[in-house]
């Protein structure tokens, strides 16, 4: 049995499929198949595949509904003992796989490990780290949001939770994450594994607010769940806080300052400090609302700079010549 399974679904992302295929394919990680599954691709996509065909377990190009639907038709296919999906967007980091693997291993109980990552452009230049807690299924809950590339899952419990819900299209992923959470503990390792790609076509940056519907359709689904409910009641002012934060956050990101500033008070009225973690954001959206919105974004060109070149970065020289990574 292959030790662990790396789905990549794609569709029509021909300017990055490459390096994300080159990413995986360079983890020298014993026992690691890899599976695509291609939605019916136009743009060059099918010959970029068939170039590295050799190296795949297996793949497929046909119409699907969706991201979740491809990624599904990969869980079936695959036969890893762990499993994690790559949008054929973003990049794992070198010896990534095989360090989820090793801890996976040193750790039979958890279900679920995942680490930290960076952002990187569309030229994939880096733009920010995302580092993450020793969150378990109540921070879940409570919406703190961790990067999906760098997630790696125990196929047993991915089995018992079941696959990802294709009603979702947008927070598909922390959906599962929650149903996982619920079986079996997970755990964060501080290690950075991954690089999550923003560009002009991705969902989260084209279709953003689409992530704040679904934040609140999560909420109804998990108060309705008789698992879940008791952990709201105990927990409700976090959870609230976190589910119209982030609602706020997505709402921004796609240009609606007025109903984000909305969201924002209502995150505030429940948890005022956790709230105003998101000051700047805030800030923004007031300063959007007047007029101003040139100064916001000024503001965050000059934070985005600073933040651009992490210590992270420089501490591994094989990431001067890793695939899809431009450092300058």
């Amino acid at each position: 049995m292959p030790q662990i399974s790396i789905i990549t679904p794609s569709y029509n992302q021909a300017d990055y499929l490459e390096s994300t295929i080159q990413s995986v394919l360079k983890q020298g990680c014993p026992g690691l198949e890899y599976l695509i599954v291609d939605g019916g691709s136009n743009d060059g996509s099918l010959e970029i595949i068939e170039r590295y065909a050799d190296h795949l377990t297996w793949w497929v190009s046909e119409p699907d509904s969706g991201q979740a639907e491809a990624i599904n038709k990969g869980f079936k296919q695959a036969s890893g003992e762990f499993v994690a999906w790559l949008n054929s967007d973003d990049l794992y980091l070198p010896g990534a796989v095989k360090a989820a693997v090793d801890a996976l291993k040193s750790n039979p109980e958890l279900g679920m490990i995942f680490g930290d990552a960076i952002t990187i452009d569309s030229q994939g230049r880096p733009l920010n780290r995302l580092a993450f807690g020793d969150w378990g299924l109540t921070e879940l809950m409570g919406f703190r949001i961790i990067c999906q590339p760098a997630v790696f899952m125990r196929r047993t419990v991915l089995d018992q939770a079941g696959f990802l819900d294709p009603s979702y299209h947008y927070m598909l992923d922390h959906h599962l994450w929650v149903r996982l959470a619920q079986i079996a503990p997970i755990q964060h390792v501080s290690l950075t594994w991954a690089a999550a790609r923003h560009h002009p076509g991705a969902k989260n940056v084209s279709q953003a607010a689409g992530f704040g519907r679904e934040t609140m359709c999560m909420l109804d689904w998990m108060s309705a769940q008789p698992d879940l409910a008791p952990v709201i009641e105990e927990n409700r002012s976090q959870i609230l806080a976190g589910a119209h934060r982030l609602n706020g956050r997505y709402l921004l990101d796609g240009g609606q300052p007025g109903d984000a500033l909305r969201a924002y008070g209502l995150s505030l009225r429940a948890r005022p400090g956790y709230a105003l973690q998101h000051w700047h954001r805030m800030l923004y959206a007031s300063l959007s609302l007047v007029g101003a919105g040139g100064l916001a974004n000024g503001y965050d060109r000059v934070t985005a700079a600073r933040r651009k070149w992490q210590p992270i970065l420089m501490d591994n020289p094989e990431l001067r010549n890793w695939p899809g990574l431009n450092l300058g």
